[in-house]
């Protein structure tokens, strides 16, 4: 068997857009410090009173994205205040784990369709305000290739 190569991704540099429809609300990578697109799946069972009636049916994969975030409350275009604003609405996210690099084939960026959902407000004392989101992903992420 022939031994498969691989790369480590390290997340240092990366760049988080969101676009909400033709509006390009902004680059938020100084906000975050985690972008993590994560599938989730299951399955149905369902037992006869038969011991050889057991079903077994996999269910259809979700997403969902969790951005973990520094508030800040003092900007009106910052994260923390957007997503508040937002919440509910869905918005275009794209994030790009390499920024240092031409988005291709060998340096993709993710792109995603989210619902917006509002952090949490305050924190503990002597500490960065920080706080994380799940957001639902609409279908499943899309990996582009070419710059756009």
């Amino acid at each position: 068997m022939a031994q498969i190569n691989v790369k480590p991704l390290r997340l240092s540099n990366v760049k988080l857009n969101i676009k909400s429809g033709a509006t390009d609300v902004g680059d938020f990578e100084k906000h975050v410090s985690q972008v993590e697109l994560t599938p989730s799946s299951g399955s149905v069972s369902w037992k006869g009173l038969n011991p050889d009636a057991v079903f077994n049916f996999p269910t259809g994969t979700t997403w969902a994205c969790t951005l973990a975030y520094a508030q800040d409350w003092s900007q009106a275009t910052s994260l923390s205040r957007y997503l508040f604003d937002n919440d509910g609405a869905e918005v275009v996210l794209t994030f790009l784990p390499n920024n240092g690099a031409v988005v291709s084939a060998t340096n993709p960026a993710f792109r995603v369709t989210v619902t917006l959902q509002a952090g949490a407000v305050g924190g503990t004392v002597d500490s960065v305000a920080a706080a994380t989101v799940t957001l639902q992903v609409q279908g499943k992420p899309v990996i582009v290739t070419t710059a756009s």
